[in-house]
C-alpha cells in the first residue's frame, strides 16, 4: 500500500512527536513506535477512504472509520494488547491536533481499547535470585566476564534498576557510594540506596575488567571492549535459569520485580518502593509486586491518609 500524505499533515505527526520528546521526556523507541503506529493508522485511513490524508480528512474520521481500522487491525494478527498500544498511540495524537486545529476529536477519542488480560510480573523467590546471580557468575570461562554478569544482576535485584540504567553507568559514577542518582523512564532522576553487596559485586568486577574506567565510558564493558549489550545479559540468565530449572519468566527484568516483592512483603511501603522503582504510578508499583492481597491491604491501611 502507497501512502500518500499531506505535508502538513506530516508535519503535525513530527511536531506531536517532538512535543512528545520535550515535554514528556519520551524515549527515541517509544517515539518510533508511535510514529509506525499513527502511520499505519493514516495508511489505512487513505485506502479506506479513498483519498489523501490531510489535516482535513483527519478531522473527518467517523466512529465507523475507526471501527473499520480496528477490525483491519485485528484481522492481520494483531492481538488485543498490540491493539490498545496502537489506539492508545493515535489518541494521543489526536488529542495534540484537535487542540491545535480546533476540530472534535470524539469520535476518535471515545473509541474503545479492547479488552486483554494484564500479565502480571512473576517475580523470583528469594532462594532462587540468590542462586540466580551466583550462577550468572559462573557463566563464562573468562573470570572477569562472569564478574561483571554477577555485578549486573546484583544491581538489578540489590537496587532495583531497570538493565538499561545499570547499563547506562559510566566511569564518573565510579566508585559507587551508597546512594546513587538514576535518571529513569522519560528522564526523571531518583537517588537508589546502593547496598554493600552490590557495590562489593562491582568493585569485584572493577578490579578484574581488562579495560580502563574512563569518566565518560561505560562501567560495563563487552569482550571487544565496547559498550555491553542487554542481549548479553539475557543470555547468561537464560543459561543460568535452565541450569537451575527456573521458568522462562526468570528473565534480567524479574530480578528488579523481584526487589520490589521482596521489599513489600518484608514491610516496605508502597509510596517508598515507587520511589525506588521510579514508577510515576503507585498502581504501575502494585503491578510489580506479588504477594497476597491481605498483606497489600494492611500496608495501604497503615499507610493511607484517611486510615489515620
Amino acid at each position: 500500500m502507497t501512502l500518500t500524505i499531506y505535508p502538513a499533515a506530516r508535519d503535525a505527526l513530527e511536531g506531536w512527536l517532538a512535543s512528545s520528546r520535550a515535554l514528556n521526556g519520551t524515549s527515541e523507541n517509544t517515539l518510533t513506535a508511535y510514529r509506525c503506529d499513527v502511520l499505519d493508522f493514516i495508511a489505512f485511513m487513505t485506502h479506506y477512504k479513498g483519498e489523501a490524508q490531510g489535516l482535513a480528512p483527519l478531522a473527518r474520521i467517523t466512529v465507523p472509520d475507526m471501527r473499520a481500522w480496528m477490525a483491519r487491525t485485528r484481522s492481520e494478527g494483531a492481538s488485543a494488547r498490540s491493539l490498545a498500544r496502537k489506539l492508545s498511540a493515535v489518541k494521543s495524537f489526536y488529542r495534540w491536533l484537535a487542540e491545535r486545529e480546533s476540530f472534535e476529536p470524539t469520535a476518535v477519542l471515545s473509541t474503545r481499547a479492547p479488552k486483554f488480560e494484564k500479565k502480571l510480573p512473576r517475580p523470583l523467590n528469594e532462594d532462587a535470585a540468590r542462586a540466580m546471580i551466583d550462577t550468572v557468575g559462573e557463566q563464562s570461562r573468562k573470570g572477569w566476564v562472569g564478574a561483571r554478569d554477577m555485578a549486573v544482576v546484583t544491581l538489578l535485584y540489590g537496587c532495583g534498576l531497570r538493565i538499561s540504567e545499570a547499563l547506562g553507568l559510566t566511569g564518573q559514577d565510579l566508585p559507587l557510594s551508597e546512594a546513587i542518582r538514576i535518571t529513569g523512564k522519560g528522564g526523571k532522576e531518583r537517588v537508589v540506596p546502593v547496598l554493600p553487596v552490590a557495590r562489593q559485586a562491582l568493585a569485584t568486577y572493577i578490579a578484574a575488567c581488562p579495560f580502563e574506567m574512563e569518566p565518560g565510558s561505560p562501567v560495563f564493558r563487552g569482550v571487544r571492549g565496547g559498550a555491553l549489550s542487554p542481549r548479553i545479559v539475557q543470555k547468561a540468565t537464560e543459561q543460568a535459569r535452565m541450569q537451575l530449572g527456573l521458568p522462562a519468566t526468570a528473565t534480567p527484568h524479574a530480578m528488579r520485580h523481584s526487589f520490589a516483592t521482596h521489599l513489600l512483603s518484608a514491610g516496605g511501603d508502597l509510596r517508598a518502593i515507587q520511589e525506588l522503582l521510579g514508577h510515576s504510578s503507585l498502581s504501575t508499583t502494585q503491578a510489580y509486586t506479588s504477594v497476597d492481597t491481605v498483606h497489600l491491604m494492611k500496608v495501604y491501611e497503615a499507610s493511607h491518609p484517611k486510615s489515620k
